[in-house]
């Protein structure tokens, strides 16, 4: 599904509607919107505390600052007959070790119900079967169907185990052999 092409230093994935690329300084404001639009169940770190923070300032610097690793990162994901960015897909570091990352994946939700999600994923799976990676996991919450649905598509299973959460839902740990 996924096609890679390498332009210089960058990783860069296409599909039929989707490109999924390094994030670029003005797209902040994207990542700004889907801080904003977590659901409250998600923990606090993950959420906009009360101060505000992350800021637009903050999210546009960890863009201008960040490093990308071969292989790891979270890339925009830009509908190509459109060309705006929805959202996020790509490798981050596993807790399982390093050479088994998590797929992970997040879309604006006026995006969601088109497939874009599956789309991206799929082409995530395919940057890591590539790079010679021999499994991948994904930790979702239990409460997250939609995402549950999604992992399912791209070919995740339930792995067993499970980190009990009685305040923000337990996560569950879903793996893909490559």
């Amino acid at each position: 599904m996924g096609v890679l092409s390498a332009r210089g230093p960058e990783t860069v994935l296409e599909t039929a509607r989707l490109t999924l690329r390094p994030w670029r300084v003005p797209e902040a404001i994207v990542q700004r919107r889907l801080w904003e639009e977590r659901d409250p169940r998600v923990p606090p770190h993950r959420r906009l505390d009360e101060a505000g923070r992350p800021t637009l300032d903050e999210m546009t610097a960890w863009i201008r600052d960040g490093t990308r690793a071969p292989g790891l990162g979270l890339l925009a994901v830009e509908r190509r007959g459109e060309g705006d960015v929805i959202g996020y897909c790509g490798l981050i570091a596993g807790t399982v070790g390093p050479h088994e990352p998590e797929v992970a994946y997040e879309l604006l939700r006026r995006t969601w119900g088109a497939g874009y999600a599956t789309e991206a994923a799929q082409a995530v799976v395919g940057w890591a079967r590539e790079s010679g990676r021999q499994r991948l996991w994904s930790t979702v919450r239990d409460w997250n169907v939609a995402s549950l649905r999604v992992l399912a598509k791209v070919g995740f299973v339930a792995s067993g185990r499970v980190e009990p959460d009685d305040v923000h839902g337990d996560s569950l740990f879903l793996t893909r052999s490559l």
